[in-house]
């Protein structure tokens, strides 16, 4: 095995009788973009918000770069640097594109909590919020306000402020849901740009976008991993074609 930035350990959480999340052993090497995917109900939202402990597990370990971060605060983590997107869209609407990627970047300057600092002690943030923005083609957009913004640019406005946090690894959730072909595209080849020196782990539906950049892909049903490896070796999975019963596994034999 490579280097393994997050692993866990028989993680499980139970809600009243019902397992979501079934003893899942996940490793995530270091520098992949790694999918999580599976049918709707299969656990993976959950699997996140374990992660991210907006979840506390009932049994199982979360380790990140080797160490247990089962009992640390969603703040703990993030400080740590995993960072998610959310899968709607979590931008503030009425501040423009530019204003968005600042207060991303203002804990940095220790003030991440100063929301409406003087603009003096913001604009020391404009050039890197600037050249977060060229790194996800929003720089045009940069005096937009972001309610104005069409949705796919939204998505990647999004990843410009998880960006301005400094991940090392970053969490993405369902990143296409909901955009139409042209936006898919975009937002696929932005994910492979910025995976660049980074770790990706993505919860999508979509399997082209799978099938187009990452490098492992596990599979969940029933709160279990079913199955894990390439895409070519997922897609040719006979356990895997019968839970994507139908339309998805026409999907996910037409994504070869």
């Amino acid at each position: 095995m490579g280097d393994v930035i997050l692993e866990t350990r028989n993680l499980t959480k139970q809600f009243k009788g019902f397992t979501a999340v079934d003893n899942v052993n996940l490793q995530v090497q270091r520098g992949h973009i790694h999918a999580l995917i599976g049918p709707n109900g299969a656990g993976k939202t959950t699997c996140f918000n374990l992660l991210t402990k907006f979840l506390i597990p009932t049994t199982g370990h979360i380790l990140f770069n080797g160490r247990d971060i089962t009992a640390a605060k969603p703040a703990q983590v993030a400080r740590q640097g995993i960072i998610r997107s959310f899968q709607i869209s979590a931008v503030f609407p009425h501040l423009t594109v530019l204003e968005n990627v600042r207060i991303g970047l203002q804990r940095a300057l220790g003030t991440s909590y100063y929301f409406w600092k003087s603009e003096v002690s913001l604009a020391q943030l404009n050039d890197r919020a600037m050249a977060l923005l060229a790194q996800v083609d929003l720089s045009e957009f940069a005096a937009t306000v972001t309610v104005d913004l069409p949705y796919g640019r939204k998505r990647a406005l999004e990843i410009a402020t998880t960006l301005a946090m400094e991940p090392e690894l970053m969490l993405l959730d369902e990143p296409t849901q909901g955009m139409g072909h042209e936006d898919v595209s975009r937002v696929t080849d932005l994910i492979k740009k910025v995976s660049s020196g980074r770790t990706i782990l993505m919860v999508e539906h979509n399997m082209n976008v799978v099938s187009g950049i990452c490098d492992r892909i596990s599979v969940l049903q029933r709160g279990a991993i079913l199955a894990e490896g390439t895409y070519a070796e997922v897609s040719n999975n006979p356990e895997v074609m019968e839970a994507y019963m139908g339309s998805a596994s026409e999907e996910l034999a037409g994504a070869h």
